[in-house]
């Protein structure tokens, strides 16, 4: 089925942009990695699901039904992602937080991070898919698909696991830009055949960690889990696969080595990945600044949503540095918009065709965001149209953009912390009389997009 305009998304698995049109007429099936619920997200981890969220709401708004379904995973997720070896990644936060290794301890954290990271969905204003899919709750489907690729001669037992055999798929690694299988895996198990052989299955006898299952007590790999989960909430064909471009290598290679062994062919129509956010050019997990949470911040008096905005500003492909200074600019920017939305103070009229044409054009083309942006702006000092028509047209582009126009404050100026720190700081200086200080002051707040007007003693705020 076409849509109301051509949708184009950039596919990985062809290394191009290509027009979507999903399998099944007016539906579109969609599956969206999810986090292992050992600690809180970081901002960069917050960047795939802020990915996969515009995508789904493209598709929303080009007259498509979406069903998503979103993995937790919070058993099976071991340390060395690349050769499945180490200690699964939930024991391992346990130990970090001085807890005993027990069941219940390991369901109680999954719990409060999964809380945390759904809170951090919320605020963010990214729509929940359909589903979640606890890893837990799924072990006889990864027996089942397990057994069944022991069967095809694909997977093999070795004393403490069960591996996929990559030798026996032709193009292995091909997705990951390289039809190589030379990626460096340490290998860790002397009975593995071939270092880039991965766990399906992880034998234990430990009742702490392990689950009862016809290959034997134990836990499942990391990748085994995603084909599981998608073929059977989403059936073995589905249309577009979302993660990170760290999952691309190895996660998803090992995917779709999976999925091609037991059915033939590539279970996803489309795979799209965004890039990395970076602190300092590093990846923000690796970054020397340490870990970043959407909790810090909104301890530097910036919203989640102005940090939406920040992400906006680039294409989810292209790599984007972080730094306070940036994050500031884009809150002030954010702010700016709440304004003048809150200045539209009036009914809703019509959305414009000429603004639903343009942003359809820029949010179908691979998710063009900063033109989409650009957009916004446009629209919000054209003073050739009437604030109704406005206001609508404005909520219109918000249902792609998701920065929650519609609660924009009716009281007044909305200003970030470091505005309010500026009047307060002039508002001392005509105190004291420091006019050459109080006019610094004016300038800078004039830079940051207000006007600031003085009516007796006090300041009255407007938006330039």
């Amino acid at each position: 089925m076409k849509t109301s305009k051509e949708v184009f998304f950039w596919n990985t698995l062809n290394k191009a942009k290509q027009e979507f049109v999903p399998l099944k007429e007016g539906e579109v099936s969609m599956y969206t990695c999810g986090p292992t619920v050992y600690n809180y997200a970081h901002i960069g981890n917050l960047r795939s699901y802020v990915m996969a969220d515009l995508i789904k709401r493209v598709l929303l708004l080009n007259g498509l039904k979406v069903k998503q379904i979103m993995n937790i995973t919070d058993i099976g997720h071991l340390t060395g992602d690349a050769d499945d070896s180490g200690e699964d990644k939930m024991v391992n936060a346990l130990k970090r937080e001085n807890k005993a290794l027990t069941i219940e301890n390991l369901k109680n954290l999954g719990e409060f991070y999964f809380a945390k990271f759904k809170e951090d969905l919320e605020a963010m204003n990214i729509l929940f898919p359909d589903n979640f899919i606890f890893a837990s709750d799924e072990t006889a489907e990864y027996s089942r698909l397990i057994k069944d690729l022991l069967e095809k001669g694909v997977a093999y037992k070795t004393t403490s696991t069960i591996y996929f055999d990559t030798t026996k798929i032709a193009n292995y690694g091909a997705f990951g830009g390289s039809a190589s299988t030379e990626h460096g895996r340490i290998e860790a198990d002397p009975e593995k055949k071939h270092p880039e052989d991965f766990a399906l299955w992880k034998f234990s006898e430990d009742e702490k960690v392990g689950f009862n299952s016809p290959l034997g007590r134990g836990f499942p790999g990391w990748h085994i889990e995603c084909t599981a989960m998608s073929f059977k909430y989403l059936g073995k064909k589905f249309d577009i696969h979302t993660g990170g471009v760290d999952h691309i290598g190895v996660h998803h290679t090992n995917e779709i080595a999976q999925a091609e062994a037991l059915t033939g062919e590539n279970p996803a129509n489309f795979w799209i990945h965004n890039e990395h956010l970076t602190m300092k050019g590093a990846k923000m997990a690796k970054s020397a600044d340490g870990f970043l949470s959407l909790q810090k911040i909104k301890e530097l008096g910036v919203s989640a949503l102005s940090y939406r905005y920040f992400l906006l500003t680039a294409r989810y492909s292209t790599r984007v540095d972080y730094s306070i200074e940036a994050l500031k600019a884009s809150d002030t920017a954010y702010q700016k918009v709440l304004n003048a939305v809150a200045n539209l103070d009036t009914r809703e009229g019509i959305v414009l065709d000429t603004y639903r044409s343009k942003f359809l054009d820029a949010v179908n083309d691979d998710l063009d965001t900063p033109k989409a942006l650009a957009l916004l702006w446009e629209l919000l000092k054209d003073d050739g149209i009437s604030k109704e028509d406005k206001k609508a047209t404005v909520f219109y582009l918000d249902e792609v953009l998701g920065l929650n126009l519609r609660n924009a404050k009716k009281e007044g100026v909305v200003i970030s912390d470091e505005v309010r720190v500026l009047l307060e700081d002039r508002k001392k200086a005509r105190l004291e009389k420091d006019w050459q200080k109080s006019d610094e002051l004016r300038d800078k707040l004039k830079h940051l997009g207000f006007e600031v007007k003085d009516v007796g003693e006090e300041q009255v705020l407007e938006n330039l």
